[in-house]
């Protein structure tokens, strides 16, 4: 059996991380795991209190799952991959654009970077086609 004590799930407050969050939450309810919910701010910026208050409401509504949030900043591929090896992170469940073609390669992808990066399994997470978020969706 896999065994799955520690969740991350990087957010960046968008549609596509938001998905991503369910599979989280469900991942953390069907194994008895900790959800830590990650964002990484840019070098620099000076808006970390912003950014800790809306980490803080990040909550799943089921109190029985542990929760941490985690401020990082610096270059979000970077920081997700070091915090996952430092905080011996079982898992990653990251949300992606679904870029394809010449917006992929000039901007890449976090989520990609992350993949080759991070010491452990991730669970990269998109948006079903027509683009509609899945709120009960279903870990199996």
């Amino acid at each position: 059996m896999i065994c799955i004590r520690k969740i991350l799930y990087p957010t960046d407050f968008s549609s596509y991380s938001n998905q991503a969050y369910f599979h989280a939450v469900g991942l953390a309810e069907t194994y008895g795991a900790s959800l830590t919910v990650a964002y990484v701010m840019p070098t620099g910026s000076k808006e970390g209190k912003y950014w800790r208050e809306q980490l803080e409401q990040v909550r799943p509504s089921n109190p029985k799952i542990a929760v941490n949030h985690v401020l990082l900043e610096g270059d979000p591929a970077n920081e997700i991959a070091r915090y996952s090896a430092d905080g011996h992170i079982d898992v990653i469940v990251i949300g992606t654009h679904g870029r394809t073609g010449e917006e992929r390669l000039r901007l890449g992808s976090v989520a990609e970077k992350v993949m080759r990066e991070a010491p452990c399994s991730v669970l990269v997470v998109k948006l079903p086609k027509g683009g509609g978020i899945v709120p009960n969706a279903v870990i199996g």
